[in-house]
């Protein structure tokens, strides 16, 4: 069971050499901790710092252990590789050698070839499984997918959720399969030429199963409070090695692509130099500096320190932060939403759709409206147009609306097709939500799996949030009907419906979709290994109508789309067409006539030549 790793761990269960197993935890000096393994119980001394340390022999692939607290509480191991049931009972021994890589010459797809396509075990299938997701993978190969994008996967409490509420970040939830099923599916992705990227949790731990305050009250500083319980305290050694070793294991173990770091404006380390998600980041690019690993970010603070990159053009730290400024003005255009923070996007939101396309971020500096009224983010037009994430639906933004509707239940086919071309042909990188490429209409909701008072709290919780919006305003009565996230037919609901993808409209949307990724891979993906930052410019942004450029390579792309239902005159666009949205739109090229509702245009034309019109 012995295995090789190019990295040394500190916490957990560890296979070694000669068949012997260490298992290594940290807590406070002055409680007493215990290894329960095969009916024994074994006491170990802590050293200075509070480790305790148990190498065993023979202990087999299988066998179950926790730790006893103070001669009274049985916890799992918080580096748990695997648990035997729930985030509350015995973790498994795991051998990390038992999966038979057969792709073992795989080369991760370099980043301006990303395509994004997350997607949720539980309920991408019928089944909910690793192993059921694999089957339809061959398919999102078909569709032009480079990158499937997995919500998270360690250990939460209950069956039901959507993994931001792990617990036991090193344990795949063991409802979607074993830790060798998972590794199964990303072996068929390399195969298919997919790459797999995980979503990793690290501001908080989940509400259920987070034991290490039972034993280990120095991980966090219970002075200070999160929405989620005590802060971590990452400046400590122990916690922030806790932190590192779990990037470097999916990595290593799982021969991942890829992270993405939800919400890290919450992962506050100002006490450390360098902090947390730069020694992370680095951590990463030292142990593998010829492996292409794509590190992506969230964070609500619309900043580029994360994203800059060096004077060869290459990535020193995170590759792309997830642009929610794009999605929000779509999403105001889209629906002409303007509650929460949509309202920092109703106005002038022409010019903000240009400006999230020509340089990335809306707001650069500027005051926001929703919630406080206060300088919001920097410049970001120097990054290159694939620093930036794009999407117009994902889990967060359909899934945190009170009914979970997708965005094909909120607007027209003609003004959604014209964001999906927007989307899918800009040099930003794109991401699609799992059956977004049929349109698909069930929703995606918030769901949990608790239980008691914990549930109750949830539920409750879950409808205050939605208390100050208009449709909400009858009160109670009203907010009764935003669906229980621990009902079980609320999971349900939101698996997806792949009979829908086989409908006469389900068909097109797919058909379109591989359309347009076809164009981008052949048109605009080469173009972007080498695109630099200030590439692109604002033409026009007025009435409906948006147009765009992009200085790339040796070529300019050109954008201009029509988001209104009325036609809007257009300056001329010139080069070779590579996506027309329809034979009323060609036409009105050809007669340089005004751009039809709902329609878009992109054109190539050579660099040398662009400069020599507009000169």
């Amino acid at each position: 069971m012995s295995v090789t790793r190019n990295f040394d761990t500190v916490w957990g269960a560890v296979s070694l050499p000669d068949d012997q197993v260490r298992f290594r935890i940290w807590g406070s000096p002055e409680t007493s901790i215990k290894l329960q393994i095969a009916g024994r119980e074994l006491e170990a001394t802590p050293d200075r710092d509070g480790w305790r340390q148990w190498v065993l022999d023979g202990v087999r692939p299988g066998t179950t252990y926790s730790y006893l607290i103070d001669d009274e509480r049985e916890v799992p191991d918080p580096a748990s590789r695997g648990q035997a049931g729930s985030v509350n009972g015995p973790s498994t021994v795991i051998d990390p050698t038992s999966y038979r890589w057969r792709h073992t010459d795989w080369r991760t797809r370099p980043w301006h070839e990303t395509v994004y396509y997350e997607l949720h075990i539980g309920t991408f299938t019928p089944q909910g499984t690793f192993a059921a997701a694999t089957d339809k993978l061959a398919l999102l190969a078909e569709l032009g997918i480079t990158t499937i994008q997995i919500m998270p996967v360690g250990q939460f409490g209950g069956e039901r959720g959507w993994g931001y509420d792990g617990v036991l970040i090193y344990a795949p939830h063991r409802a979607y399969g074993t830790p060798e099923e998972m590794k199964a599916l990303i072996d068929t992705a390399h195969g298919l030429g997919l790459n797999v990227v995980l979503d990793v949790i690290y501001n908080h731990f989940g509400p259920e199963g987070n034991h290490l305050l039972d034993y280990a009250p120095a991980f966090f500083h219970p002075e200070r409070q999160t929405p989620w319980g005590p802060a971590i305290a990452y400046e400590k050694t122990p916690v922030r090695q806790f932190f590192i070793e779990n990037t470097l294991y999916w990595l290593d173990e799982y021969h991942l692509d890829g992270l993405r770091f939800d919400a890290v404006d919450h992962i506050l380390d100002e006490q450390s130099d360098p902090d947390l998600l730069v020694e992370i980041a680095q951590a990463i690019r030292a142990r593998w500096p010829e492996r292409d690993i794509h590190l992506s970010t969230e964070d609500n603070r619309n900043i580029t320190a994360l994203h800059e990159r060096d004077e060869h053009g290459r990535v020193p730290l995170y590759t792309a932060e997830w642009n929610d400024d794009f999605h929000n003005v779509a999403h105001a255009i889209a629906t002409g939403e303007s509650e929460g923070y949509y309202a920092d996007f109703a106005e002038k939101r022409w010019w903000k759709m240009a400006r999230a396309l020509a340089e990335g971020f809306v707001y650069q500096g500027e005051t926001t409206i929703a919630g406080k009224a206060e300088p919001r983010g920097v410049p970001s037009a120097h990054l290159p147009p694939t620093a930036f994430v794009d999407f117009i639906q994902n889990h967060d933004q359909v899934g945190n609306r009170a009914f979970g509707e997708r965005l094909t239940d909120l607007a027209g086919p003609g003004m959604v097709e014209t964001l999906l071309a927007t989307l899918l042909l800009s040099p930003h990188i794109p991401l699609l939500f799992m059956g977004e490429e049929w349109g698909e209409t069930r929703p995606f909701l918030f769901f949990t799996d608790f239980h008691g008072k914990l549930a109750d709290a949830v539920r409750e919780g879950r409808r205050r949030e939605f208390a100050g919006f208009k449709a909400f305003s009858s009160g109670q009565d009203s907010l009764r009907e935003v669906p229980d996230p621990n009902a079980v037919g609320t999971f349900e609901s939101c698996k997806l419906n792949w009979s829908a993808m086989d409908s006469d409209t389900g068909a097109r949307r797919f058909d379109l979709v591989q359309r347009l990724l076809a164009i981008r891979r052949e048109h605009i993906a080469p173009l972007l290994a080498e695109a630099g930052g200030h590439a692109g410019r604002i033409e026009q942004a007025d009435d409906g109508l948006v147009s765009v450029s992009w200085r790339l390579k040796d070529q300019v792309l050109h954008m201009a789309a029509n988001f209104v239902g009325d036609s809007r005159p257009v300056i001329a666009l010139s080069g070779k067409v590579i996506y027309v949205s329809s034979e009323e739109t060609a036409a009105a090229l050809a007669d340089r006539s005004a751009l039809p509702p709902h329609s878009i245009v992109v054109t190539l034309q050579d660099r040398a030549q662009s400069l020599a019109v507009n000169s």
